[in-house]
């Protein structure tokens, strides 16, 4: 995807996705997979427990725009009905596998560039705020990576799933911006893309390149800096 031109002097508020966004998930998931393999190849009675977090994540996934209320229990329930699994057991292996477990992974997973980047927003006075699909406290926690405001799809005043741009439009109101001033970085064009063109923001979707080559947020800081650095023949130093 051809990168969006991004206009630095507008530009007060950063809006980060974090799943795919803020970290490699292909990284992630392979850690994951040795971790579940390891736990349920001693406890074979509990594998289905593996097939319910592929139902409680597909089941999200079948979803896109998918509003309220309740959303926060309301992806439980689709898990239960799809797998007629009690609610009670359900959230407390999400908890376990998608919530709490991975945290321990995200540090040497998270892409290169991401917390140099942030706090080179940060000494210029620009605002940065998180957009994710699942709660990120805790994720944001264990990359080291600071916000402003966190936000999720299913807090109380949001009740949408993305492309809904509501998440996104609550951000720029609690900061007390307007769209055009803010920008969203995801990872899917179909969903975060189409989110920020519904809510009228600029964005850009991150180039997945490998791990090891990834510069993404090395490039975008340099653009930054670049943007605003002054000029010095407007500045007149060197004015005749």
């Amino acid at each position: 995807m051809k990168a969006l031109r991004v206009d630095w002097k507008e530009i007060k508020a950063v809006i980060f996705d974090v799943d795919g966004t803020l970290y490699t998930q292909s990284k992630l998931r392979k850690k994951m997979l040795f971790a579940l393999l390891a736990y349920y190849a001693v406890r074979p009675w509990r594998l289905k427990e593996m097939l319910l977090l592929q139902h409680f994540r597909q089941e999200r996934e079948k979803r896109p725009g998918d509003a309220g209320p309740d959303l926060e229990n309301a992806q439980y329930l689709w898990c239960a009905q799809r797998g007629n699994y009690e609610v009670a057991k359900i959230k407390k292996v999400v908890d376990q596998w998608i919530f709490n477990y991975p945290n321990r992974y995200l540090a040497s997973c998270t892409y290169p560039g991401t917390q140099s980047f942030f706090e080179v927003l940060k000494q210029n006075g620009i605002k940065i705020a998180i957009y994710s699909d699942y709660k990120a406290h805790d994720k944001l926690k264990a990359m080291g990576l600071p916000a402003d405001l966190i936000v999720s799809s299913t807090d109380p005043e949001i009740d949408r799933l993305k492309p809904d741009p509501k998440g996104l439009l609550y951000i720029a109101e609690k900061l007390q911006l307007a769209p055009q001033a803010c920008l969203f970085i995801g990872d899917r064009p179909e969903l975060d893309g189409e989110c920020a063109i519904r809510a009228k923001m600029p964005y850009r979707i991150v180039d997945k390149k490998p791990f090891d080559q990834f510069d993404f947020y090395t490039n975008l800081q340099n653009e930054l800096t670049s943007s605003l650095k002054p000029n010095i023949y407007e500045s007149g130093i060197y004015s005749t």
